[in-house]
């Protein structure tokens, strides 16, 4: 009986490769041509990938090379005779950063962002800090500058716009090492409008979300005891 099975099985493994040798030589033509289009397809994949990855790398020491211009022209940014340098220096750098989206343009417009900071040009830093968060989005820079960007809004008097900037920064997908202290400056910026209760829960989540910093957690609990104090008082 296991020998039937096994011959049975047999003609059935046979017959199957038959179907298959015979669909192949019926249909070889149009096989071939869509293995070969397959083929071109998988190398134009190859090779746009490899066109993208020597983009970005050229993206990224532009930039570089920006960044290098930017040091060299930091000291003298203030200074009247700088001027028209530092206008074209803005200006090149926008063009590139509109051109360039992921890290070279996040880099980009953070750099520009730090020239309006320099010029104590709070609103200028603020849209180039916000852009760079945007063009960055999944990359470290990100947080770093959604938290500049609440950094430039506060100088501007700009409260919840700030308070906004500093969550975008707590919000990002990457990790931040200034997030305990972005998270402080939420509840201490709800402070200033009033929003003790707002405030309040922004100091817990300090305390809750980094228990072992030594530096924001003792201070959100100091401010705690103290926004405590006072509404009990009130009371």
């Amino acid at each position: 009986m296991a020998k039937l099975n096994e011959k049975h099985g047999a003609d059935r493994d046979s017959n199957f490769s038959e179907r298959i040798n015979e669909f192949i030589q019926k249909n070889r033509m149009p096989i071939f041509i869509a293995a070969a289009a397959l083929f071109v397809v998988l190398i134009g994949v190859i090779a746009a990938l490899s066109l993208m990855d020597v983009f970005r790398n050229r993206a990224v020491a532009a930039v570089e090379e920006f960044n290098s211009r930017y040091e060299t022209l930091r000291p003298t940014i203030n200074e009247e005779y700088s001027q028209d340098d530092v206008a074209s220096f803005i200006d090149e750098l926008t063009a590139f950063a509109k051109k360039n989206s992921g890290f070279p343009g996040g880099r980009a417009w953070m750099i520009i962002g730090s020239v309006y900071a320099e010029k104590k040009d709070w609103s200028g830093a603020e849209t180039a800090y916000a852009a760079a968060a945007k063009s960055a989005a999944k990359t470290y820079l990100a947080p770093l500058a959604w938290f500049n960007a609440g950094a430039a809004a506060e100088e501007q008097g700009k409260t919840t716009e700030a308070i906004e900037y500093y969550g975008n920064s707590l919000a990002a997908q990457v990790v931040f090492p200034a997030a305990p202290r972005a998270q402080f400056s939420v509840g201490r910026l709800h402070e200033t409008l009033n929003e003790n209760d707002k405030a309040i829960d922004a100091y817990r989540a300090v305390i809750a979300g980094w228990p072992y910093d030594q530096v924001w957690t003792n201070l959100a609990r100091s401010r705690i005891i103290t926004l405590e104090s006072k509404t009990a008082g009130e009371n």
